[in-house]
């Protein structure tokens, strides 16, 4: 995933878990925050350590970035997105995992639909 992408320091972080909004499945949290200044989508993901040790976590970051990175194109713009893994995603394979992570995009209005360019959270009437 491109730097330009990422959320970086806490205070991004803080922002968007304080003022955005949030959807969750059982492997999953999505926090996401509307900001009218970055061209794209940024993302940031946050792994607890109650999750597993250092080398499952940045193995699912390195899987999260992946399958966004595969999905960028169908993802709203102008928002910032901060993913909370679960302990219920270890156990997942790639598969599993991009569904679960579409899940929550769909579920949070954040997926553009095809063929149109809607704002994100607008629905078509």
């Amino acid at each position: 995933m491109q730097k330009k992408l990422r959320l970086r320091n806490r205070a991004e972080f803080t922002r968007v878990y304080r003022h955005g909004k949030s959807f969750a499945n059982r492997q999953l949290v999505l926090y996401w925050f509307h900001k009218r200044d970055v061209e794209q989508f940024r993302m940031g993901v946050s792994v607890s350590k109650k999750v597993g040790n250092a080398v499952v976590r940045n193995r699912i970051r390195r899987l999260m970035k992946e399958i966004v990175r595969h999905h960028a194109g169908e993802i709203a713009d102008h928002v910032d997105l901060v993913f909370i893994i679960r302990k219920g995603a270890v156990d997942l394979d790639y598969k599993e995992l991009e569904k679960s992570v579409l899940h929550v995009l769909r579920k949070s209005l954040l997926l553009k639909r095809k063929g149109r360019q809607d704002r994100p959270g607008e629905t078509s009437k």
